[in-house]
């Protein structure tokens, strides 16, 4: 019986360790190429009139806020919400409504209070924007990429 119960915890920490990465690379991917390409591609010039960012952003800063977010993600995601294979999206759309939430209330809304720009109102839209879509493509993720893990939170 005792075996039954190793190779049962051996399981589920195989799930767990294979789950960690995944959702680290979940939160990771999406959140670059989405962050690069809303900020430096598509929305550059609106960004460029609210004289906000620096000419030459330092890549490798974001990238590293990025990585401790996704670490952060991958260990707070099966602790705070259901990895039962049938609640993956309600578990997926309540990280977001939280995470989304708190990620908003970090970024967007001091930088508002705090820094020059020419238009508070076009920051809020570009951001506010930028926020929904980035929990909107990286909750599913995260979410699938513990789904089925028997740690359920």
């Amino acid at each position: 019986m005792s075996s039954c119960i190793v190779f049962r915890l051996d399981k589920g920490y195989k799930k767990m360790k294979r789950s960690f990465p995944l959702g680290i690379l979940a939160y990771l991917l999406p959140t670059f190429v989405l962050g690069y390409a809303w900020h430096l591609v598509v929305f550059k010039q609106a960004y460029d009139r609210l004289e906000l960012l620096r000419a030459e952003v330092i890549i490798p800063f974001g990238l590293a806020s990025m990585l401790l977010q996704a670490a952060l993600f991958a260990w707070a995601y099966p602790r705070l919400f259901s990895t039962r294979r049938a609640d993956w999206l309600r578990s997926a759309a309540r990280f977001a409504g939280v995470f989304a939430t708190l990620a908003w209330s970090f970024a967007v809304l001091p930088v508002a209070a705090k820094y020059r720009m020419s238009s508070v109102t076009d920051f809020l839209t570009l951001e506010t924007g930028f926020t929904l879509l980035h929990f909107a493509v990286v909750s599913p993720l995260i979410a699938l990429a513990f789904r089925g893990d028997d740690r359920a939170a």
